[in-house]
């Protein structure tokens, strides 16, 4: 797919089974009309009364530079990590399973074995070299916000990452990209009235790194979605 200025047209059916995480990136900037297309489509994103409550601060050229820098320093020394929301919580059940059916889709890719630990924590460590992308962007909110306005901030990262497919951009959303808000506030000069939530590196994919040819599998849409057309008594207990 060919990057423009003006966003390709595609069908929804295919704006959202042909995206997918990016995990290597060509040495090449992306034009700057064609960055303000990608976000100004992306502004369309819906959110509770239109309130729009993300923050998104763009990453290119030194600044980039720098943050890589940083970050990857970081990661590699035992830097302390500080997200402004947690780390990802333990999954269990199913959702371990997807989540470790999504590694080994990754590393066998990669031709990473399971024992390979020093592998491991290389391709780990990746994460915070932004897969070489040339550019990144952070997204955050305001501290007072909680889960509600959080939702909204999904929404619209998911219509980002449709506009940068759009536009012949791959792009990986990383929750380790918010593992040092601090590096990031410093870097734009935010105040710490924002919460930095995650990023999301972006650029021209190189088809040449092993790790984009990972396919990974969504669960049958009876593992995640219910029907009922049934009439329905409730009790006074579900008052």
């Amino acid at each position: 797919m060919t990057s423009s200025a003006s966003p390709q047209t595609l069908s929804v059916f295919d704006a959202i089974t042909q995206r997918r995480s990016v995990r290597g990136y060509l040495n090449t900037a992306v034009p700057e009309s064609v960055l303000r297309s990608v976000f100004e489509l992306a502004q369309a994103a819906p959110s509770n009364c239109n309130v729009q409550p993300w923050q998104v601060y763009v990453a290119s050229g030194a600044t980039r530079d720098s943050l890589r820098e940083r970050m990857s320093t970081g990661a590699m020394t035992g830097r302390a990590m500080t997200p402004d929301i947690g780390f990802m919580p333990s999954t269990s059940g199913e959702h371990k399973n997807r989540q470790y059916a999504c590694a080994a889709a990754l590393y066998g890719a990669m031709g990473i074995a399971r024992e390979d630990k020093l592998g491991r924590m290389k391709a780990t460590l990746r994460n915070f070299e932004f897969f070489d992308a040339p550019h990144v962007c952070f997204i955050g909110m305001d501290k007072s916000y909680g889960i509600p306005m959080a939702l909204d901030v999904g929404m619209y990262a998911q219509t980002l990452m449709l506009s940068m497919h759009a536009h012949g951009l791959g792009s990986c959303a990383q929750g380790s990209m918010g593992y040092y808000p601090n590096d990031v506030r410093q870097a734009f000069g935010i105040n710490d009235d924002i919460q930095i939530l995650f990023g999301i590196s972006f650029g021209y994919e190189d088809p040449s790194i092993s790790a984009n040819a990972t396919r990974t599998v969504r669960a049958p849409l009876s593992e995640s979605v219910q029907f009922n057309n049934a009439p329905v008594t409730f009790s006074e207990a579900s008052v």
